[in-house]
């Protein structure tokens, strides 16, 4: 009876252990699927964003010389009386409110990012870290409203040439706002190089500013890179702060003080119902998207070619 009963157990722990080894082996199989349809979801949604800008871009260049609308200085869409589809001086705006914020955001981010990884104590990481990432979570709409009422009447009182509206103040508070993210990102990528280089560095007798400056920073450019390639390109699709603070006025010049227009700015203007269903005007939203799209796309492109050109091994 005692045999009978041991061999009822074992039997029955081989059951069941045969049945979880085929319940693993049916989730092992599962879960590539999963993991690709994940993955299939991102890619049909790029492919989907990228067919729609195409369809409608080509209707619009069906209308609009491809020539006129990379060469005209003159943006002026809703005129019936011969209108003006020549993208430059949304272009320009863009172009400017990015430099703008890219002057302020890199240094800053950059030294941010350096003092976090270097220089500052667990102490003060943890109180700088949060504060940062509060930076983070403000609301694009609480930005415009800050360069609108507070940045633009302060640099009014030292410009006094500067337009209400204008690039300067949009330009400044995208900056601020692209801070925590080039810091953030750097210093994972500063944080990410051994210690060893900088311990052999501080053995050959250089400074911990020398070292920073000259093992640390190169060793970690690839990160730097990418995480300012990731802010301009957020920089330039940025679209409340400039509608808010930037004005609605494309001009084809680089003067920060004066009221512009950039890419985002115009799509909002025309998705708000300014221009009707099926219209030249409607389409050329979709031309200025692709517009943007492919400058996004180019600024990533050369990012990843800096990244693998000076990509440092260790």
């Amino acid at each position: 009876m005692k045999n009978s009963h041991r061999n009822l157990v074992v039997r029955k722990l081989m059951n069941e252990n045969k049945l979880h080894r085929k319940n693993k082996y049916l989730i092992d199989q599962l879960i590539p699927i999963l993991l690709l349809g994940m993955t299939a979801v991102s890619v049909f949604t790029t492919l989907a964003i990228v067919w729609t800008l195409g369809t409608e871009t080509t209707i619009f260049f069906q209308r609009v010389p491809f020539a006129e609308f990379f060469t005209s200085r003159e943006w002026f869409p809703f005129f019936k009386n011969n209108p003006s589809y020549g993208v430059l001086p949304l272009l320009c705006g863009t172009l400017l409110v990015t430099s703008i914020a890219m002057a302020v955001a890199i240094p800053i981010g950059l030294g941010c990012a350096i003092f976090l990884s270097e220089y500052a104590t667990d102490t003060i990481r943890k109180i700088v870290k949060p504060i940062l990432e509060i930076l983070a979570g403000i609301p694009a709409i609480v930005y415009g409203f800050f360069a609108l009422t507070f940045v633009t009447p302060l640099l009014k009182s030292v410009i006094s040439s500067l337009q209400f509206f204008n690039a300067l103040s949009p330009g400044i508070v995208i900056g601020i706002m692209m801070i925590p993210t080039i810091a953030s990102l750097s210093e994972d990528a500063l944080r990410a190089v051994p210690m060893a280089l900088r311990e052999g560095s501080y053995g050959m007798g250089a400074t911990k500013s020398e070292t920073t400056k000259k093992i640390v920073v190169p060793a970690a450019f690839t990160g730097v890179v990418a995480s300012v390639v990731l802010a301009a390109s957020r920089a330039m699709g940025e679209t409340m702060i400039v509608v808010i603070a930037g004005g609605a006025t494309p001009v084809f010049s680089l003067d920060p003080t004066q009221s512009i227009q950039t890419l985002t700015a115009y799509i909002v203007q025309v998705s708000l119902g300014d221009a009707v269903y099926g219209t030249t005007t409607y389409y050329s939203m979709y031309a200025v998207g692709a517009t943007l799209f492919l400058f996004t796309l180019g600024m990533n492109l050369l990012a990843q070619h800096i990244a693998r050109r000076f990509k440092e091994v260790y």
